[in-house]
């Protein structure tokens, strides 16, 4: 049963040093108790204490990072079998397979993909994160030459997949710096596997035929002292894998079975040969329940779709999506380009900015943080009003990018030109159009 904030609070430091980010340990301790901080962000926790609280606070699914710095990716630890009951943590990572069988054009084109294939949405980028090599080819220098390609050519993390730890040891000695996820720890070779993810510190795959066994493999796998663990059921047949994902999530979950209590691995291409169902299927399994979704190949209209579907099942239902505060450059605006004004819900931004974009008109446009809330609910609530909007105005540098002194408002905020006027002496306090749409005819003229 999870800590409360107090219990936890006993077992902190009590400095009240701020370094962790919020002021107090007591408020601390209640953002842990509630998922919205690490323990990590405290410098001054003893060992004994970190100990205690890791143990009991360990969420029901164990988070696994495959890679390092920031080719990092990091699934697991979820909380919930509903994304409505709290939220989704960690979204699963993407992977597309390259096999050593393929010939240098072939795996060249791939690993361009992996580069080519990103997307700005409502201030993020979207990306598939990693690439799985397979060894089919049985040949260890062939693996380890492919392994030293994606290496040098690919900004993100590696699956290394082969029966034979042998290969996978010659594999890691060029890249185990990386912390490639290893595929796959077997019933055969789980002595040999647990050796080289000790070694290395490495995640490791459990795959195993059947939930039983598996959970078996896992056993022996964390009594070894290996806690970097991805399931794979063996499943390759649609219904089987999706039946498997819901019993290993509700297994963990509700029951507790600490066996299963791991993120998994998926194999979309093994279930069907036509591209389209592929994605479909994938679809279907980043919402139940996989922590990585291993596709024979990337293609854009397939993949982005997947990509924003990650995005919406893995956002916080209780927080807003927001936009970064800041200033935005839009059309190449100059010194004497038109400057606007809008909150930082991110539907509000990437609707007035795509106007703005769409006027041809060079623009600066100004967004407030609103803490995600739109125009007028963020003015109703006291966010975006002109003392707040004139103090960012001063603060965030556009006067000295600027020759004029005029600013366009939301026509939703027309009330507080008059306080923005009061607030900023010797600018002129332009009233915009009411809605986004407009805004074009009303750059031109």
């Amino acid at each position: 049963m999870p800590l409360t904030g107090i219990e936890i609070f006993k077992l902190l430091p009590k400095t009240n040093c701020g370094e962790c980010g919020v002021r107090t340990c007591l408020a601390f301790a209640m953002n842990l108790a509630a998922g919205k901080a690490e323990l990590s962000a405290c410098p001054y926790v003893t060992e004994e204490a970190k100990a205690k609280l890791e143990a009991v606070s360990a969420p029901p699914i164990l988070p696994v990072t495959i890679g390092v710095d920031n080719k990092a990716l990091k699934i697991g630890g979820e909380t919930v079998m509903f994304r409505h009951e709290k939220r989704f943590e960690n979204p699963p990572g993407i992977a597309i397979l390259i096999s050593d069988n393929m010939d240098e054009t072939e795996t060249s084109a791939r690993l361009e993909k992996c580069r080519k294939f990103r997307y700005e949405r409502v201030g993020l980028t979207l990306r598939p994160e990693l690439v799985a090599i397979r060894n089919d080819s049985g040949d260890a220098n062939k693996f380890v030459s492919v392994v030293t390609k994606v290496k040098q050519n690919s900004d993100g993390g590696m699956i290394l997949m082969s029966d034979n730890p042998d290969v996978l040891a010659a594999a890691l000695k060029v890249c185990a710096d990386s912390k490639p996820l290893l595929y796959a720890a077997t019933e055969v070779n789980a002595d040999r596997l647990i050796t080289l993810a000790k070694e290395t510190s490495c995640p490791v795959v459990a795959n195993a035929q059947g939930l039983e066994k598996l959970a078996q493999l896992t056993t022996k796998l964390t009594a070894a002292g290996i806690k970097q663990i991805i399931l794979d059921s063996g499943a390759r047949s649609v219904r089987q894998a999706f039946e498997d994902q819901v019993i290993i999530r509700s297994a963990a979950l509700t029951k507790k079975f600490r066996p299963l209590g791991f993120p998994t691995i998926v194999f979309p291409g093994k279930m069907t040969n036509n591209p389209m169902k592929e994605a479909l299927i994938a679809a279907m399994f980043i919402a139940k329940y996989a922590g990585i979704i291993v596709l024979s190949d990337f293609k854009g209209e397939s993949l982005f779709p997947l990509l924003v579907e990650r995005m919406n099942i893995y956002t916080d239902p209780q927080r807003p999506l927001a936009t970064k505060e800041g200033i935005y450059e839009i059309n190449n605006p100059k010194e004497n380009s038109p400057l606007l004004i809008t909150s930082n819900f991110s539907l509000t931004y990437f609707i007035v900015s795509g106007e703005i974009e769409n006027s041809k008109v060079p623009s600066w446009l100004l967004v407030k943080d609103t803490e995600g809330l739109s125009v007028m609910t963020s003015w109703a609530a006291g966010k975006f009003s002109g003392d707040i909007i004139a103090a960012f105005v001063k603060k965030c540098g556009i006067a000295d990018k600027i020759k004029h002194r005029k600013l366009v408002i939301p026509g939703y905020i027309a009330v507080e030109r008059g306080s923005l006027e009061e607030e900023l002496p010797g600018w002129e306090i332009l009233v915009g159009p009411r809605e986004a749409a407009h805004l074009p005819a009303y750059l031109r003229e």
